[in-house]
Protein backbone atom coordinates (compact mmCIF):
# COMPACT_ATOMS: atom_id res chain seq x y z
CA UNK A 1 0.00 0.00 0.00
CA UNK A 2 1.34 3.38 -1.25
CA UNK A 3 2.66 5.87 1.91
CA UNK A 4 1.02 9.37 2.32
CA UNK A 5 2.48 12.24 4.30
CA UNK A 6 0.90 15.43 5.42
CA UNK A 7 2.54 18.07 7.03
CA UNK A 8 1.52 20.93 9.61
CA UNK A 9 3.29 23.06 12.22
CA UNK A 10 6.10 20.73 13.60
CA UNK A 11 4.42 18.12 12.90
CA UNK A 12 4.89 15.32 9.82
CA UNK A 13 1.89 12.57 9.90
CA UNK A 14 2.73 9.46 7.59
CA UNK A 15 0.27 6.75 6.73
CA UNK A 16 1.32 3.35 5.82
CA UNK A 17 -1.18 0.43 5.67
CA UNK A 18 -2.28 0.21 9.01
CA UNK A 19 0.44 2.24 10.51
CA UNK A 20 0.40 5.94 11.67
CA UNK A 21 3.57 7.93 12.19
CA UNK A 22 3.47 11.00 13.82
CA UNK A 23 6.77 12.86 14.25
CA UNK A 24 7.92 16.13 15.79
CA UNK A 25 9.37 17.75 13.45
CA UNK A 26 11.25 20.53 14.98
CA UNK A 27 14.29 19.03 16.50
CA UNK A 28 16.33 22.94 16.51
CA UNK A 29 14.31 23.56 19.42
CA UNK A 30 13.88 20.20 21.07
CA UNK A 31 10.39 20.04 19.73
CA UNK A 32 8.95 22.66 22.29
CA UNK A 33 5.51 22.66 21.55
CA UNK A 34 2.95 25.74 20.74
CA UNK A 35 -0.32 26.24 20.47
CA UNK A 36 -0.10 26.10 15.93
CA UNK A 37 1.89 22.36 17.27
CA UNK A 38 -1.00 21.43 19.42
CA UNK A 39 -3.69 22.69 16.45
CA UNK A 40 -1.34 19.94 14.17
CA UNK A 41 -1.34 17.30 16.58
CA UNK A 42 -5.06 17.11 16.64
CA UNK A 43 -5.15 17.70 12.79
CA UNK A 44 -3.43 14.82 12.62
CA UNK A 45 -5.38 12.61 14.76
CA UNK A 46 -8.52 13.77 12.85
CA UNK A 47 -6.94 12.77 9.40
CA UNK A 48 -6.36 9.29 10.68
CA UNK A 49 -8.40 6.88 8.08
CA UNK A 50 -10.39 4.21 9.50
CA UNK A 51 -7.92 1.56 8.18
CA UNK A 52 -5.10 2.65 10.84
CA UNK A 53 -4.74 0.33 13.88
CA UNK A 54 -1.16 1.72 15.12
CA UNK A 55 -0.34 5.06 15.83
CA UNK A 56 3.54 5.64 16.72
CA UNK A 57 4.59 9.30 18.14
CA UNK A 58 8.01 10.41 17.32
CA UNK A 59 10.67 13.03 17.07
CA UNK A 60 13.49 14.55 15.38
CA UNK A 61 16.39 15.14 17.03
CA UNK A 62 18.05 14.29 21.01
CA UNK A 63 14.81 15.41 22.21
CA UNK A 64 11.35 14.41 22.33
CA UNK A 65 9.89 17.06 23.73
CA UNK A 66 11.31 19.53 25.72
CA UNK A 67 8.07 21.02 27.01
CA UNK A 68 5.72 24.15 26.26
CA UNK A 69 7.56 26.86 24.17
CA UNK A 70 8.95 29.57 26.89
CA UNK A 71 8.22 32.30 24.36
CA UNK A 72 4.54 31.71 24.84
CA UNK A 73 5.21 33.36 28.47
CA UNK A 74 6.84 36.12 26.95
CA UNK A 75 5.19 39.64 26.39
CA UNK A 76 6.02 39.04 23.09
CA UNK A 77 3.92 35.80 22.82
CA UNK A 78 4.99 33.60 19.64
CA UNK A 79 4.59 34.69 16.24
CA UNK A 80 1.01 34.26 15.01
CA UNK A 81 -0.07 33.11 18.76
CA UNK A 82 -1.96 35.12 21.40
CA UNK A 83 1.12 35.62 24.41
CA UNK A 84 -0.27 33.69 27.31
CA UNK A 85 0.18 36.52 29.24
CA UNK A 86 -2.47 37.74 27.25
CA UNK A 87 -5.07 34.72 27.71
CA UNK A 88 -5.11 34.69 31.47
CA UNK A 89 -6.32 37.92 30.80
CA UNK A 90 -9.45 35.94 29.25
CA UNK A 91 -13.19 35.85 30.10
CA UNK A 92 -13.12 32.38 32.58
CA UNK A 93 -15.36 30.49 29.27
CA UNK A 94 -12.94 31.43 26.87
CA UNK A 95 -10.05 30.74 29.13
CA UNK A 96 -11.54 27.27 29.90
CA UNK A 97 -12.50 26.76 26.36
CA UNK A 98 -8.96 27.54 24.93
CA UNK A 99 -7.46 24.46 27.14
CA UNK A 100 -10.06 22.59 26.42
CA UNK A 101 -8.80 22.95 22.56
CA UNK A 102 -5.07 22.36 23.72
CA UNK A 103 -6.30 19.61 25.27
CA UNK A 104 -7.51 18.20 22.04
CA UNK A 105 -3.82 17.33 20.71
CA UNK A 106 -3.63 14.87 23.67
CA UNK A 107 -7.22 12.99 23.85
CA UNK A 108 -7.60 10.94 20.65
CA UNK A 109 -4.36 8.93 21.24
CA UNK A 110 -6.69 6.78 24.23
CA UNK A 111 -9.59 5.93 21.52
CA UNK A 112 -10.25 2.31 22.04
CA UNK A 113 -10.14 1.62 18.40
CA UNK A 114 -6.56 2.82 18.41
CA UNK A 115 -2.82 1.75 19.72
CA UNK A 116 -1.01 4.18 20.53
CA UNK A 117 2.85 3.89 21.37
CA UNK A 118 5.38 6.74 21.79
CA UNK A 119 8.78 6.16 21.36
CA UNK A 120 11.11 9.13 23.42
CA UNK A 121 14.38 9.35 23.63
CA UNK A 122 16.06 12.64 25.44
CA UNK A 123 14.00 15.15 27.26
CA UNK A 124 10.25 14.75 27.64
CA UNK A 125 9.47 17.85 29.75
CA UNK A 126 6.22 19.23 30.56
CA UNK A 127 4.02 18.54 27.91
CA UNK A 128 6.71 16.68 26.35
CA UNK A 129 5.98 14.42 28.94
CA UNK A 130 2.26 14.48 28.66
CA UNK A 131 2.25 14.34 25.55
CA UNK A 132 4.34 10.64 26.25
CA UNK A 133 1.65 9.93 28.84
CA UNK A 134 -1.07 10.19 26.18
CA UNK A 135 -0.25 7.18 24.29
CA UNK A 136 -1.33 3.63 25.74
CA UNK A 137 2.67 2.79 25.73
CA UNK A 138 5.86 3.86 25.75
CA UNK A 139 9.41 2.56 24.65
CA UNK A 140 11.78 4.44 26.06
CA UNK A 141 15.58 5.47 25.19
CA UNK A 142 18.23 4.59 27.47
CA UNK A 143 18.65 8.25 27.85
CA UNK A 144 15.20 9.63 28.49
CA UNK A 145 14.37 11.73 30.80
CA UNK A 146 10.89 12.42 32.04
CA UNK A 147 9.92 15.58 34.22
CA UNK A 148 6.72 17.63 35.13
CA UNK A 149 7.95 20.69 35.61
CA UNK A 150 4.37 23.22 35.36
CA UNK A 151 4.21 23.13 39.55
CA UNK A 152 7.69 24.66 39.96
CA UNK A 153 6.85 27.59 37.33
CA UNK A 154 3.35 27.80 39.62
CA UNK A 155 1.24 25.82 37.21
CA UNK A 156 -0.15 22.68 37.20
CA UNK A 157 -0.27 19.98 34.42
CA UNK A 158 -3.35 20.58 32.22
CA UNK A 159 -2.90 18.46 28.98
CA UNK A 160 -4.62 14.99 30.16
CA UNK A 161 -1.38 14.13 31.83
CA UNK A 162 -2.36 13.75 35.63
CA UNK A 163 -4.87 10.84 34.88
CA UNK A 164 -2.92 8.30 33.24
CA UNK A 165 0.04 9.46 35.39
CA UNK A 166 -1.54 8.47 38.25
CA UNK A 167 -3.06 5.18 36.82
CA UNK A 168 0.73 4.20 36.13
CA UNK A 169 2.32 4.53 39.13
CA UNK A 170 -0.13 5.72 42.10
CA UNK A 171 -1.21 8.48 43.99
CA UNK A 172 1.93 9.17 45.97
CA UNK A 173 4.69 8.75 43.46
CA UNK A 174 2.78 11.26 41.11
CA UNK A 175 2.38 13.51 43.46
CA UNK A 176 6.21 13.67 44.29
CA UNK A 177 6.76 13.69 40.53
CA UNK A 178 4.74 16.47 39.66
CA UNK A 179 5.41 18.25 43.29
CA UNK A 180 9.74 18.14 43.02
CA UNK A 181 9.63 18.80 39.21
CA UNK A 182 12.75 16.28 39.54
CA UNK A 183 13.65 14.12 36.26
CA UNK A 184 12.96 10.41 35.76
CA UNK A 185 15.37 8.62 34.43
CA UNK A 186 14.69 5.62 31.55
CA UNK A 187 15.43 2.74 34.36
CA UNK A 188 13.36 4.23 36.79
CA UNK A 189 10.71 5.26 34.52
CA UNK A 190 10.76 1.19 33.26
CA UNK A 191 10.70 -0.03 37.17
CA UNK A 192 7.66 1.97 38.14
CA UNK A 193 5.79 1.62 35.51
CA UNK A 194 5.98 4.71 33.11
CA UNK A 195 8.14 3.03 30.55
CA UNK A 196 7.13 -0.87 28.57
CA UNK A 197 10.74 -1.30 27.72
CA UNK A 198 14.20 0.87 27.78
CA UNK A 199 16.24 0.09 25.29
CA UNK A 200 19.74 1.65 23.92
CA UNK A 201 19.42 4.86 21.16
CA UNK A 202 20.29 3.02 18.47
CA UNK A 203 17.85 0.48 19.52
CA UNK A 204 14.85 2.74 19.54
CA UNK A 205 13.44 2.62 16.06
CA UNK A 206 13.38 -1.11 16.09
CA UNK A 207 12.45 -2.00 19.07
CA UNK A 208 9.40 0.33 18.24
CA UNK A 209 8.92 -1.55 14.85
CA UNK A 210 8.96 -4.81 16.67
CA UNK A 211 6.03 -3.65 19.29
CA UNK A 212 4.15 -2.38 16.41
CA UNK A 213 4.43 -5.44 14.40
CA UNK A 214 3.51 -7.47 17.79
CA UNK A 215 0.10 -5.63 17.71
CA UNK A 216 -1.25 -5.86 14.61
CA UNK A 217 -0.75 -9.47 14.76
CA UNK A 218 -3.73 -9.24 17.05
CA UNK A 219 -7.23 -9.81 15.61
CA UNK A 220 -8.25 -5.65 15.62
CA UNK A 221 -11.36 -6.24 17.35
CA UNK A 222 -10.25 -8.63 20.24
CA UNK A 223 -8.17 -5.87 20.92
CA UNK A 224 -10.67 -2.86 20.78
CA UNK A 225 -12.29 -4.86 22.92
CA UNK A 226 -9.51 -5.57 25.34
CA UNK A 227 -8.14 -2.20 25.61
CA UNK A 228 -11.68 -1.09 26.72
CA UNK A 229 -12.18 -3.70 29.05
CA UNK A 230 -8.66 -2.60 30.81
CA UNK A 231 -8.99 0.92 30.89
CA UNK A 232 -12.56 0.54 32.37
CA UNK A 233 -11.33 -1.33 34.59
CA UNK A 234 -9.82 1.16 37.68
CA UNK A 235 -13.68 3.11 37.87
CA UNK A 236 -15.07 -0.56 38.26
CA UNK A 237 -15.68 -2.64 41.42
CA UNK A 238 -14.92 -6.64 40.60
CA UNK A 239 -18.55 -7.79 40.08
CA UNK A 240 -18.90 -5.15 37.51
CA UNK A 241 -15.29 -5.73 35.88
CA UNK A 242 -16.69 -9.20 35.70
CA UNK A 243 -20.04 -8.53 33.56
CA UNK A 244 -18.15 -6.19 31.10
CA UNK A 245 -16.07 -9.13 30.59
CA UNK A 246 -18.69 -11.40 30.04
CA UNK A 247 -20.23 -9.11 27.49
CA UNK A 248 -17.24 -8.86 25.95
CA UNK A 249 -16.58 -11.97 25.33
CA UNK A 250 -20.35 -13.07 24.22
CA UNK A 251 -20.13 -10.02 21.30
CA UNK A 252 -16.68 -12.09 20.35
CA UNK A 253 -17.96 -14.93 20.67
CA UNK A 254 -20.53 -14.35 18.11
CA UNK A 255 -18.84 -11.96 15.73
CA UNK A 256 -16.56 -15.34 15.73
CA UNK A 257 -19.49 -17.41 15.07
CA UNK A 258 -21.90 -15.62 12.93
CA UNK A 259 -24.00 -18.81 12.77
CA UNK A 260 -24.66 -18.73 16.23
CA UNK A 261 -28.20 -17.60 17.58
CA UNK A 262 -29.39 -16.56 20.25
CA UNK A 263 -31.06 -18.81 22.84
CA UNK A 264 -34.68 -18.16 23.71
Amino acid sequence: MAQHDQEWDGVRLTVDGAVATVTLTVPERRNAQTPAMWRALTEAGRALPGTVRVAVLRAEGVSFSAGLDRRAFTPEGIEGELSFLDLARAADAELDATIASFQEAFTWWRRNDLMSVAAVQGHAIGAGFQLALACDLRICAADAQFAMRETSLGLVPDLGGTKPLVDLVGYGRALEICATGRAVGAAEAERIGLANLVVTPDELPAATDDLVAALLAAPRDALIETKALLRGAAGRDYDTQRAAERAAQARRLRDLTPSATRSA
